[in-house]
């Protein structure tokens, strides 16, 4: 795997063909060494990291009600709602009057969302009935160097491995 020559990558080793000079199987990994070849003023514009074997993985978090929907709405609602009370605050005539506006900012924002809430939920009609969270994971990373800097991160990357 090392050594493997790809082919010119777009928003890194700009004008060059990448070699693989390390892979790891956490981004972490990729991230430490490329830390490394910087700390050793190594040319790192010259470098990228490329996740391989990319797949989705979708947590299941729980199941999803009109119960929970509608209370997920409501607190979505109160952040915009804080916000946009916030903002219109600022050119209150009292001093005392941004107060309330930032409260009434809260309050509709936390009913216009409990009802959009209450709406997206049951236009699904019963489909998707639960709440998820989805990341892109990669089985692996490569350290990927421009052909002509390669040798030396090679060199460097194998003393951080010791």
């Amino acid at each position: 795997m090392f050594g493997q020559k790809f082919p010119p990558i777009s928003g890194g080793s700009p004008g060059g063909v990448g070699e693989v000079v390390a892979s790891y199987t956490d981004y972490a990994g990729a991230q430490r060494a490329v830390d490394y070849l910087s700390d050793n003023q190594f040319p790192v514009e010259r470098t990228s990291i490329v996740g391989a074997d990319l797949r989705l993985v979708e947590n299941v978090l729980g199941r999803l009600d009109a119960k929970r929907a509608t209370l997920s709405g409501a607190a979505s609602g109160v952040w915009f709602g804080l916000l946009l009370g916030l903002f219109l605050g600022i050119f209150a005539q009292r001093a005392t009057g941004w107060i309330w506006i930032v409260f009434a900012g809260i309050v509709w924002g936390a009913l216009a969302g409990a009802l959009f809430g209450w709406i997206g939920y049951r236009s699904t009609g019963g489909r998707r009935d639960f709440v998820s969270t989805s990341q892109l994971v990669a089985a692996r990373y490569d350290v990927l160097v421009e052909t002509s800097y390669a040798e030396r991160a090679r060199n460097l990357v194998g003393r951080l491995n010791l």
